[in-house]
């Protein structure tokens, strides 16, 4: 089987972008990588565009994004994995080059979150959970859903509020680095615990915002790669599972199944352990989501991620550096984006190119975990040098 390279990168100012539409959006990236790649329009075979969709005007974008960017004979279409739909977008541009039906793909993803109001988007947010069951009948939002998840870690593990803090007190700090970040300013733990309560535990610094964004990277087949580019950057494996929609059939609250599924079949794939990895980027949605990523993902134990984040274990010089871009809490999450903005970041580092937050690389391995609804999917790729 081809092994697959990361040859091109393309990000967007990541905010409320008012000055744009979807198409001029995603050609922002779209423009970067191809350029970064160094290939021609006319050479990529497919494109995949990852949007979960839903605030903004096309509910059709694919044909509408690459038309703009001048990709009209390419094979294209539109992949939905709720806040997972970057992953799964590069994954699909992945497939088709193993398929064998091109040297050369890639993957868009894009979301434009700011065109409705706050409550709009909060129901939109919402029916990615279950819907009928858990939004229409009981009123769940998705604050409330990690809310339920902060509680039964606080119970069981003994995590606190201040630790959670910690979470978005790093984001910030490294959010303010990343000239692409929707927050670029630092934020004292005192603030955080200030803030206004948005579902208890959870206060408004503990939340990610609505975010519009782009993000771009073209693959290319080893061969093609090795004439590209002397950073080829390799998915070496990836990872995919999910779960139940209800989570009322669910096992427990204290992590999330298919993410610790997704992490095994893509450790098993590359052939390496959580040991291994020298940076990686988690779905920080809230910031309890990225605690218990950190025991989900095997950085840690379970009941150990607050003591990881207490001892700076994640951060440049700690044990395993994670969201060094700020994360989708400091540096924004458009849903259809996000997992390819982590790949972007992450082949930054591997690449060395990560500027002020370059992470000390020594095995030349990196992850990116994602996950859509409220575990709904998961997705963790593995990224290296070699």
């Amino acid at each position: 089987m081809s092994r697959v390279a990361i040859v091109g990168l393309g990000h967007s100012k990541f905010g409320r972008r008012t000055d744009v539409d979807v198409a001029e959006l995603a050609f922002e990236s779209i423009k970067q990588a191809i350029d970064d790649a160094g290939v021609d329009k006319k050479d990529i075979k497919n494109v995949v565009v990852g949007s979960a969709g839903g605030w903004y005007e096309e509910s059709l974008p694919a044909v509408i994004v690459n038309e703009y960017a001048g990709l009209t004979s390419v094979g294209t279409m539109r992949v939905e994995a709720a806040c997972a739909s970057g992953s799964a977008a590069v994954k699909t541009a992945y497939n088709s080059i193993v398929s064998g039906e091109g040297d050369i793909a890639m993957a868009v993803g894009v979301e434009k979150m700011t065109e409705v109001d706050t409550l709009t988007s909060v129901e939109l947010i919402g029916r990615a959970g279950s819907y009928m069951w858990e939004f229409e009948n009981y009123g769940m939002t998705f604050p409330a859903y990690y809310a339920l998840y902060a509680v039964a870690h606080m119970d069981k593990f003994g995590t606190t509020e201040e630790d959670m803090g910690r979470v978005a007190v790093k984001a910030h700090h490294y959010g303010a680095m990343n000239p692409l970040a929707q927050f670029q300013k630092e934020v004292t733990l005192e603030k955080v615990l200030s803030s206004q309560v948005v579902s208890w535990p959870l206060k408004l610094y503990d939340a990610c915002p609505l975010t519009d964004g782009s993000a771009t990277v073209v693959l290319a087949s080893e061969e093609v790669a090795k004439k590209l580019t002397d950073t080829p950057i390799w998915i070496r494996g990836v990872g995919y599972s999910s779960d139940s929609a209800n989570l009322s059939k669910r096992d427990d609250y204290v992590g999330l199944a298919a993410s610790v599924e997704a992490a095994r079949r893509a450790y098993e794939a590359a052939k390496v352990t959580p040991r291994d990895i020298d940076v990686a980027t988690c779905h920080d949605c809230f910031t309890i989501a990225e605690l218990m990523a950190y025991e989900d993902l095997g950085f840690c134990k379970k009941g150990e991620a607050a003591a990881m984040i207490r001892e700076g274990q994640t951060e440049v010089g700690g044990r395993i550096p994670v969201n060094l871009d700020g994360g989708l809490k400091a540096k924004g999450h458009p849903i259809g984006a996000t997992g390819v903005s982590m790949m972007v970041e992450i082949s930054k580092q591997l690449r060395g190119e990560a500027g002020n937050h370059q992470a000390p690389i020594r095995n030349g391995v990196g992850l990116v975990h994602n996950v859509g609804g409220t575990g709904h999917y998961a997705y963790v790729s593995i990224l290296s040098r070699n």
